[in-house]
């Protein structure tokens, strides 16, 4: 969601329950612009929240000239003062994952994950030890982030193309996705490096526009039925929202270049979604 017009786009996903206070739009469009200039960022989008038991986490993504290569995450407890999250490594996001139930709202704050190891000796005799990995919140944070959007992050079919030099920028012809397109799965894309793209084939590929189908789109995801589409205000606002990662809300004005999403959730992955389905 852009920051520049997040007090005119947030209302778009108010049905959802998802509302900042006049304070607290007051303070990120402020303080987000100043961000912006700070960082030398092209753009800054308002991420969302991940509500802790203590204190909630406001994040915030800045892009420069290359929308894959050049973002970085930021967060904020009070919504006027930004610091920087470190990249997810593999090695982070996976131990990030030995971390469960809620986020406290600490920083510094180290999640004690014990793991028994089983050594065996000579013959039948086995010997247990006991390792301690310590998992510290904020390396946690930058993972779940990192982890929502690669599943759920999506974009309209077009909003951005892809240069031939690899750079990845917006669309300045994108117009918006007419009521029918915006009705289909497959006008969606995941705003990310493609997976399923390069395993399909030549044949399959042959439709397909080298500029703009850079992107898996949402159609193919596994499994089938992790998005509820909802149209409102007769045809005018179509949203999408993931039962993956519940809180996590898409919105588009078909006819119009205006998109954004936002996560308001408590950084836990449905892993219940197959039996629910």
């Amino acid at each position: 969601m852009d920051s520049e017009d997040l007090h005119l786009m947030i209302d778009y996903v108010g049905t959802t329950g998802i509302i900042l206070n006049p304070e607290q739009k007051s303070a990120l469009m402020t303080s987000l612009t100043i961000t912006k200039s700070n960082y030398k960022f092209q753009k800054v989008i308002f991420w969302g929240k991940i509500g802790g038991i203590k204190d909630d986490y406001y994040i915030a993504q800045g892009y420069g000239k290359d929308f894959f290569g050049d973002k970085k995450t930021l967060y904020s407890k009070d919504c006027i003062t930004w610091a920087l999250l470190p990249p997810a490594t593999e090695a982070m996001r996976k131990q990030a994952k030995l971390a469960k139930g809620r986020f406290l709202g600490d920083p510094s704050y180290e999640y004690e994950h014990t793991e028994i190891k089983k050594i065996y000796g000579e013959g039948d005799e086995v010997t247990e030890e006991e390792e301690t990995i310590m998992i510290k919140e904020e390396d946690r944070l930058t993972s779940v982030i990192a982890e929502i959007d690669e599943d759920v992050s999506i974009v309209p079919r077009g909003a951005y193309q892809k240069w031939p030099t690899g750079e990845v920028v917006a669309n300045r012809s994108f117009e918006g996705l007419n009521v029918s397109e915006a009705a289909k799965l497959c006008s969606y894309m995941h705003f990310r490096e493609a997976i399923n793209l390069q395993k399909k084939t030549l044949l399959e590929k042959a439709d397909l526009d080298k500029a703009i189908d850079f992107m898996d789109v949402i159609e193919e995801d596994i499994p089938k039925g992790s998005w509820s589409m909802q149209f409102e205000r007769g045809s005018g606002l179509v949203s999408l929202r993931s039962l993956l990662w519940q809180g996590y809300v898409f919105f588009h004005v078909p006819g119009t270049k205006k998109f954004g999403s936002v996560y308001y959730g408590n950084g836990e992955k449905n892993m219940d979604l197959c039996f629910m389905l």
